[in-house]
């Protein structure tokens, strides 16, 4: 985790470089699929931009499933621990009960994301402050209380191979584990999305997607130390009989307290402030997730685009935002019948999103390796370097994240991230084959898109 953190994060800034120096010089909320299609030549962007744009919308409106549905849990253990523990007869809110939780998160950021967008700025102001100021405050609030820290030894130096899934192997242990940083450090393709709603974009939307990986990189890391010093017995965090019910995080802030005070409700208190730093990301990704989709059938590459692209008296695009919320709901109801097909349709939040991220650089180091002209930010002579270790790099993640996660495998623990990747393709080139390559000529140029909003 320590180090996986910095790995992931170190060869992430390659694609985030790679993507904001092509947001400089095609800054609009069509964001990578509007980039595929230019980079790409008038022969191939078409069908360019068809792939990346289904890959991008259908990864954020994983993201977002997942975003708040993780919510939706914490919750289900905030009130758990709330009313006294899984020892201690606390109530655990079933899975039906979950699901409704997340279909009101849903319906809260998106009756949020109706609001005009002077207001969204201004809760977006508030989401910055109080992730900045929540982080720095965990990441010291935590081991300071704990009465019991780890070593020094035991954060940088211990490697844990003991599981109940069969897999022993360290390499194999560690490269599965990069997992949950890849998937933490996403997203940051907003910043292109709402090109049309930022001013000077080929400047701020190119630092936007720059700086929000560098900062989480290094505060993230804080926030994960933090953490680990509070960590003195791995085995009773992970343990599924503890008070969190096997949830670590949440086990880890409740001991904290507990071991000092005798109460753990300073424990509480702390997962309240992660769970409102991530209901703003909530919030956040359906708006993304809306502007991607408003400018996706504002070309035409929607089923009934007409209506998902138009816009209510605040400019703003109202019916993008309620898709996103209801796909974000309709996605999450596979949780219902089994969390392997759950964990396949999430999968997708990362490795379909990361896709869509690559294929612009790849594009760009290849058919436009010699025509693409760069905006005010650039790479210069490093451009190309840089846009083929982002792609090499989301190749060897498509791979790991495809491998199996228990021994042996069976149909109950199968890695299903393959087929639901491969499905998605699959569904994209039906899509292209048997329609779209008849009348999608690819996004509207540059120079003819009007802006909603100012």
């Amino acid at each position: 985790m320590v180090y996986g953190w910095f790995i992931t994060g170190f060869f992430t800034m390659f694609v985030a470089l790679s993507m904001a120096e092509i947001c400089s010089a095609y800054p609009t909320s069509g964001g990578l699929y509007f980039w595929s299609y230019h980079l790409s030549g008038r022969e191939w962007g078409p069908f360019a931009s068809w792939i990346t744009g289904w890959f991008n919308i259908v990864g954020q409106w994983a993201v977002t499933t997942s975003i708040d549905y993780s919510l939706a849990t914490l919750i289900q253990e905030i009130i758990l621990l709330s009313t006294g523990g899984a020892n201690g007869g606390g109530y655990m809110a079933s899975k039906y009960e979950v699901i409704g939780i997340h279909g009101g998160l849903l319906f809260i950021h998106a009756v949020l994301n109706s609001l005009p967008i002077g207001w969204l700025a201004h809760l977006g102001m508030l989401s910055a402050v109080w992730n900045i100021v929540g982080v720095f405050f965990l990441m010291i609030i935590i081991p300071v209380v704990s009465p019991r820290k780890a070593t020094s030894e035991f954060v940088f130096q211990h490697f844990n191979t003991e599981n109940t899934h069969n897999i022993h192997s360290s390499p194999y242990v560690f490269f599965i584990g990069l997992l949950m940083s890849q998937y933490t450090i996403s997203g940051y393709d907003a910043s292109a999305h709402m090109s049309e709603e930022t001013k000077a974009s080929d400047k701020n939307g190119p630092y936007g997607i720059v700086s929000a990986v560098s900062i989480s990189l290094v505060v993230g890391w804080g926030y994960l130390l933090g953490i680990t010093y509070a960590v003195t017995d791995l085995n009773h965090v992970l343990d599924p009989s503890n008070d969190a019910a096997g949830y670590a995080v949440a086990q880890v802030f409740y001991d904290a307290f507990k071991n000092r005070y005798g109460s753990g409700t300073g424990g509480i208190a702390c997962l309240g402030v992660v769970a409102v730093a991530i209901f703003f990301c909530g919030m956040s990704s359906i708006t993304s997730n809306s502007r991607m989709a408003y400018a996706f059938s504002r070309d035409g590459a929607m089923p009934f685009s007409n209506f998902w692209h138009s816009v209510n008296g605040w400019e703003v695009p109202i019916n993008a935002v309620w898709l996103s919320a209801g796909i974000a709901f309709i996605m999450a109801l596979t949780s219902l019948g089994s969390q392997v097909a759950f964990q396949a349709m999430v999968s997708i939040a990362t490795i379909g999103l990361y896709i869509a991220y690559a294929l612009p650089s790849l594009f760009r180091v290849t058919l436009a390796r010699k025509t693409f002209k760069s905006g005010p930010f650039h790479l210069g002579p490093y451009g190309v370097i840089i846009g083929w270790v982002a792609v090499l790099w989301v190749a060897t993640i498509c791979v790991l994240f495809s491998l199996p996660i228990e021994y042996p495998v069976t149909a109950a623990n199968l890695n299903y991230t393959p087929v639901a990747v491969g499905g998605v393709f699959l569904l994209v080139i039906l899509g292209w084959l048997f329609s779209a390559r008849l009348w999608f000529r690819g996004p509207v140029s540059n120079t003819e898109v009007k802006p909603f909003t100012l």
